[in-house]
Protein backbone atom coordinates (compact mmCIF):
# COMPACT_ATOMS: atom_id res chain seq x y z
CA UNK A 1 0.00 0.00 0.00
CA UNK A 2 2.85 2.39 0.39
CA UNK A 3 4.16 2.09 -3.17
CA UNK A 4 1.37 3.49 -4.14
CA UNK A 5 1.61 6.97 -5.91
CA UNK A 6 -1.21 9.42 -3.22
CA UNK A 7 -2.10 11.73 -6.61
CA UNK A 8 -3.04 8.91 -8.61
CA UNK A 9 -4.91 7.24 -5.82
CA UNK A 10 -6.88 10.26 -5.46
CA UNK A 11 -7.72 10.67 -8.76
CA UNK A 12 -9.14 7.00 -8.63
CA UNK A 13 -11.42 8.01 -5.35
CA UNK A 14 -12.62 10.64 -8.01
CA UNK A 15 -13.34 8.79 -10.99
CA UNK A 16 -15.23 6.30 -8.50
CA UNK A 17 -17.53 8.52 -7.81
CA UNK A 18 -19.06 8.26 -11.25
CA UNK A 19 -19.57 4.90 -10.74
CA UNK A 20 -22.72 6.16 -8.98
CA UNK A 21 -23.68 9.49 -10.11
CA UNK A 22 -23.75 10.63 -14.02
CA UNK A 23 -22.88 14.19 -13.24
CA UNK A 24 -21.04 16.32 -10.47
CA UNK A 25 -20.07 19.88 -9.48
CA UNK A 26 -16.60 20.40 -8.46
CA UNK A 27 -18.60 21.54 -5.17
CA UNK A 28 -20.49 18.11 -5.06
CA UNK A 29 -16.77 15.90 -5.91
CA UNK A 30 -15.57 17.89 -3.22
CA UNK A 31 -18.18 17.16 -0.75
CA UNK A 32 -18.49 13.26 -2.02
CA UNK A 33 -14.44 12.94 -1.67
CA UNK A 34 -13.56 14.32 1.58
CA UNK A 35 -10.65 16.24 0.08
CA UNK A 36 -9.27 19.69 -0.22
CA UNK A 37 -11.28 21.92 -2.56
CA UNK A 38 -7.67 23.06 -3.93
CA UNK A 39 -6.58 19.81 -4.16
CA UNK A 40 -9.65 18.31 -5.90
CA UNK A 41 -9.66 21.47 -8.37
CA UNK A 42 -6.17 20.47 -9.50
CA UNK A 43 -7.05 16.99 -10.33
CA UNK A 44 -9.93 17.34 -11.75
CA UNK A 45 -8.56 20.45 -14.23
CA UNK A 46 -5.83 17.28 -14.80
CA UNK A 47 -8.28 14.55 -15.46
CA UNK A 48 -10.24 17.07 -17.94
CA UNK A 49 -7.43 17.62 -20.01
CA UNK A 50 -6.12 14.29 -20.75
CA UNK A 51 -10.38 13.20 -21.73
CA UNK A 52 -10.90 11.42 -18.42
CA UNK A 53 -13.35 13.81 -17.71
CA UNK A 54 -15.75 16.32 -19.63
CA UNK A 55 -17.31 19.18 -18.21
CA UNK A 56 -21.18 20.46 -19.45
CA UNK A 57 -22.47 23.68 -19.89
CA UNK A 58 -23.50 23.95 -16.50
CA UNK A 59 -20.03 22.99 -15.08
CA UNK A 60 -20.55 19.93 -14.14
CA UNK A 61 -18.32 17.41 -14.88
CA UNK A 62 -19.18 13.55 -16.34
CA UNK A 63 -16.86 10.44 -17.41
CA UNK A 64 -14.73 11.73 -20.53
CA UNK A 65 -15.20 9.86 -24.11
CA UNK A 66 -12.16 8.27 -23.58
CA UNK A 67 -13.60 5.99 -21.16
CA UNK A 68 -15.74 4.84 -24.27
CA UNK A 69 -12.81 3.98 -26.15
CA UNK A 70 -11.31 1.65 -23.29
CA UNK A 71 -14.29 0.15 -22.65
CA UNK A 72 -14.62 -0.81 -26.40
CA UNK A 73 -11.22 -2.26 -26.15
CA UNK A 74 -11.70 -4.08 -22.79
CA UNK A 75 -14.94 -5.64 -24.10
CA UNK A 76 -13.81 -6.53 -27.70
CA UNK A 77 -10.90 -8.28 -26.23
CA UNK A 78 -12.85 -10.01 -23.50
CA UNK A 79 -14.97 -11.11 -26.32
CA UNK A 80 -11.83 -12.70 -28.37
CA UNK A 81 -10.96 -14.45 -24.95
CA UNK A 82 -13.99 -16.02 -24.39
CA UNK A 83 -14.94 -17.11 -27.98
CA UNK A 84 -11.80 -18.18 -28.39
CA UNK A 85 -10.73 -20.35 -25.46
CA UNK A 86 -12.76 -23.36 -26.01
CA UNK A 87 -11.57 -23.73 -29.83
CA UNK A 88 -7.48 -22.85 -28.04
CA UNK A 89 -8.43 -25.85 -25.77
CA UNK A 90 -10.01 -28.52 -28.62
CA UNK A 91 -6.49 -27.42 -30.35
CA UNK A 92 -4.05 -27.65 -27.41
CA UNK A 93 -5.65 -31.20 -26.99
CA UNK A 94 -4.86 -32.02 -30.54
CA UNK A 95 -1.13 -30.85 -30.56
CA UNK A 96 0.06 -31.10 -27.07
CA UNK A 97 2.26 -27.87 -28.00
CA UNK A 98 1.56 -24.54 -26.10
CA UNK A 99 -1.31 -22.06 -27.47
CA UNK A 100 -1.00 -18.52 -27.84
CA UNK A 101 -3.90 -15.85 -28.38
CA UNK A 102 -2.10 -12.11 -29.33
CA UNK A 103 -4.20 -9.09 -29.97
CA UNK A 104 -2.36 -5.60 -31.17
CA UNK A 105 -1.94 -3.21 -28.70
CA UNK A 106 -0.37 -0.38 -30.38
CA UNK A 107 2.91 -0.98 -31.99
CA UNK A 108 2.99 -4.22 -29.84
CA UNK A 109 1.28 -7.33 -29.48
CA UNK A 110 0.08 -8.74 -26.18
CA UNK A 111 -0.65 -12.22 -25.25
CA UNK A 112 -4.21 -12.17 -23.67
CA UNK A 113 -4.97 -15.78 -22.80
CA UNK A 114 -2.48 -18.92 -23.47
CA UNK A 115 -2.80 -22.90 -22.59
CA UNK A 116 0.53 -24.04 -21.69
CA UNK A 117 2.73 -27.16 -23.77
CA UNK A 118 2.18 -30.39 -22.07
CA UNK A 119 5.62 -31.38 -22.56
CA UNK A 120 8.44 -30.56 -19.58
CA UNK A 121 9.54 -27.46 -21.17
CA UNK A 122 7.83 -24.27 -19.95
CA UNK A 123 7.92 -21.17 -22.63
CA UNK A 124 8.46 -17.95 -21.77
CA UNK A 125 5.47 -16.14 -23.12
CA UNK A 126 2.65 -15.37 -20.68
CA UNK A 127 -0.26 -13.66 -20.39
CA UNK A 128 -0.25 -9.78 -20.31
CA UNK A 129 3.30 -10.52 -22.16
CA UNK A 130 4.11 -7.78 -24.56
CA UNK A 131 6.52 -7.88 -28.12
CA UNK A 132 7.10 -6.48 -31.08
CA UNK A 133 4.95 -6.69 -34.04
CA UNK A 134 7.71 -7.39 -36.27
CA UNK A 135 8.77 -10.54 -34.28
CA UNK A 136 7.27 -14.08 -33.66
CA UNK A 137 4.65 -15.88 -35.63
CA UNK A 138 2.04 -14.84 -33.82
CA UNK A 139 2.74 -11.31 -33.57
CA UNK A 140 4.14 -11.02 -37.18
CA UNK A 141 0.83 -12.36 -39.08
CA UNK A 142 -1.00 -9.70 -37.20
CA UNK A 143 1.34 -6.81 -38.95
CA UNK A 144 1.10 -9.13 -42.02
CA UNK A 145 -2.50 -8.75 -42.57
CA UNK A 146 -2.60 -4.91 -41.43
CA UNK A 147 -3.93 -2.60 -44.31
CA UNK A 148 -0.88 -2.14 -46.78
CA UNK A 149 -0.19 1.61 -45.95
CA UNK A 150 -0.24 0.97 -41.59
CA UNK A 151 2.26 -1.96 -42.08
CA UNK A 152 4.56 0.21 -44.42
CA UNK A 153 4.25 3.32 -41.60
CA UNK A 154 4.72 0.79 -39.12
CA UNK A 155 8.06 -0.42 -41.12
CA UNK A 156 9.27 3.18 -41.59
CA UNK A 157 8.84 4.47 -38.04
CA UNK A 158 10.42 0.85 -36.09
CA UNK A 159 13.92 -0.07 -35.66
CA UNK A 160 14.14 -3.80 -35.99
CA UNK A 161 15.99 -5.20 -32.78
CA UNK A 162 17.87 -8.37 -31.99
CA UNK A 163 15.58 -10.64 -29.43
CA UNK A 164 16.82 -14.16 -29.72
CA UNK A 165 19.04 -15.22 -32.77
CA UNK A 166 16.32 -16.13 -35.28
CA UNK A 167 14.71 -12.36 -34.72
CA UNK A 168 14.41 -10.72 -38.12
CA UNK A 169 16.63 -7.32 -38.47
CA UNK A 170 16.79 -6.52 -42.14
CA UNK A 171 13.40 -4.60 -43.36
CA UNK A 172 13.56 -6.32 -46.78
CA UNK A 173 13.03 -9.58 -45.35
CA UNK A 174 10.88 -9.23 -43.24
CA UNK A 175 8.04 -7.19 -46.30
CA UNK A 176 8.75 -10.36 -48.16
CA UNK A 177 7.61 -12.55 -45.13
CA UNK A 178 4.63 -10.62 -44.45
CA UNK A 179 3.57 -10.84 -48.10
CA UNK A 180 4.33 -14.53 -48.19
CA UNK A 181 2.00 -14.16 -44.83
CA UNK A 182 -0.99 -13.28 -46.89
CA UNK A 183 -0.42 -15.28 -49.68
CA UNK A 184 -0.29 -18.54 -47.59
CA UNK A 185 -2.55 -17.57 -44.45
CA UNK A 186 0.15 -18.48 -42.00
CA UNK A 187 3.34 -17.16 -40.09
CA UNK A 188 6.02 -19.63 -39.12
CA UNK A 189 9.02 -18.10 -36.89
CA UNK A 190 12.16 -20.16 -35.59
CA UNK A 191 14.49 -18.60 -32.55
CA UNK A 192 12.64 -15.17 -33.13
CA UNK A 193 11.86 -14.75 -29.70
CA UNK A 194 13.31 -17.29 -27.41
CA UNK A 195 16.10 -19.66 -28.95
CA UNK A 196 15.23 -23.03 -29.89
CA UNK A 197 11.57 -22.09 -29.74
CA UNK A 198 9.15 -21.96 -32.96
CA UNK A 199 6.16 -21.23 -33.70
CA UNK A 200 2.95 -21.56 -36.46
CA UNK A 201 0.63 -18.48 -35.88
CA UNK A 202 -2.64 -18.31 -38.37
CA UNK A 203 -4.56 -14.63 -38.41
CA UNK A 204 -7.74 -14.12 -36.82
CA UNK A 205 -10.69 -11.87 -38.66
CA UNK A 206 -14.17 -10.01 -37.97
CA UNK A 207 -17.18 -9.77 -40.28
CA UNK A 208 -15.61 -7.39 -42.23
CA UNK A 209 -12.31 -9.29 -42.86
CA UNK A 210 -10.01 -6.69 -40.63
CA UNK A 211 -7.72 -8.63 -38.64
CA UNK A 212 -8.32 -8.70 -34.77
CA UNK A 213 -6.34 -11.29 -33.18
CA UNK A 214 -4.00 -14.02 -34.02
CA UNK A 215 -3.38 -17.54 -32.62
CA UNK A 216 -0.31 -19.66 -32.67
CA UNK A 217 1.24 -23.05 -31.25
CA UNK A 218 4.96 -22.94 -29.95
CA UNK A 219 7.22 -25.43 -28.93
CA UNK A 220 11.06 -26.98 -29.19
CA UNK A 221 12.24 -26.30 -32.68
CA UNK A 222 12.94 -30.38 -33.00
CA UNK A 223 9.00 -29.88 -33.47
CA UNK A 224 8.83 -27.82 -36.12
CA UNK A 225 11.25 -28.87 -38.88
CA UNK A 226 9.61 -28.82 -42.28
CA UNK A 227 8.39 -32.45 -42.65
CA UNK A 228 6.63 -31.48 -39.41
CA UNK A 229 4.65 -28.49 -40.41
CA UNK A 230 2.25 -29.68 -42.63
CA UNK A 231 -0.57 -31.10 -39.73
CA UNK A 232 0.32 -28.00 -37.55
CA UNK A 233 -0.29 -25.37 -40.09
CA UNK A 234 -3.53 -26.84 -41.24
CA UNK A 235 -4.85 -27.36 -37.40
CA UNK A 236 -3.76 -23.83 -36.11
CA UNK A 237 -5.74 -22.32 -39.52
CA UNK A 238 -9.00 -24.34 -38.89
CA UNK A 239 -8.83 -23.23 -35.41
CA UNK A 240 -8.49 -19.78 -36.46
CA UNK A 241 -10.97 -19.53 -39.17
CA UNK A 242 -13.32 -21.25 -36.52
CA UNK A 243 -12.89 -18.27 -34.00
CA UNK A 244 -12.94 -15.62 -36.73
CA UNK A 245 -16.26 -17.72 -38.42
CA UNK A 246 -17.60 -17.10 -34.47
CA UNK A 247 -16.96 -13.10 -35.50
CA UNK A 248 -19.49 -13.25 -38.64
CA UNK A 249 -16.32 -13.89 -40.95
CA UNK A 250 -16.93 -16.01 -44.09
CA UNK A 251 -14.33 -16.85 -46.11
CA UNK A 252 -12.53 -20.24 -46.17
CA UNK A 253 -9.10 -19.96 -47.70
CA UNK A 254 -7.88 -19.69 -44.01
CA UNK A 255 -8.39 -23.60 -43.42
CA UNK A 256 -7.04 -24.96 -46.26
CA UNK A 257 -3.42 -26.82 -46.02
Amino acid sequence: MQSKNKTVVRSMDILTLFLSHSKLSLNEIVQFSGMPKTSVFRMVMSLEEMGLLDKDRGGKYSLGLLFLQFGHLVAERSDIREVALPIMQKLHDEVGEAVNLIVQDGKEAICIEKLDTKQRVRLNTSIGRRMPLYAGACSRVILAFQPKYEQEQYLEQTELKSIASGTITVKERLRILLEESRKTGFTVSHSELENYISAVAAPIFDYKGYIIAGISVAGLEVNYEKELLPPLVKKVKCAALEISREFGYTDKHLCLG
